[in-house]
């Protein structure tokens, strides 16, 4: 899904939220919940965008509607250690997309 597409989604209202996916080497990847399911953020060559920050993704999605945007890390420190029994979830922060302070 490329920038427009999202728009497109956001402007319908067919996001249920987004999720801002950290990922190792400090960069994320945009991903938006649909009915349908998640859609990721592509670039102009259809591979995942990476973002750099929160500030970037609030200057991407400046003058869109705003829905619900939970950053989403994986602790991967308990799944190397093993200290929890059963499957481990990962870390959902929310993300302010208003406005950076």
């Amino acid at each position: 899904m490329n920038l427009n597409r999202l728009t497109e989604l956001l402007h319908s209202g067919a996001v249920e939220e987004l999720e801002l996916l950290s990922l190792e080497g400090g960069f994320y990847i945009l991903r938006a919940l649909t009915a349908t399911g998640p859609q990721t953020l592509s670039d102009s060559h259809g591979q995942p965008m990476r973002l750099r920050s929160t500030t970037e993704l609030r200057h991407l999605l400046e003058g869109l509607p705003t829905v619900p945007c939970m950053l989403v890390q994986h602790v991967v420190h308990d799944e190397m250690c093993g200290q929890r029994d059963g499957p481990v979830a990962p870390l959902r922060v929310p993300v302010g997309l208003a406005s950076q302070w």
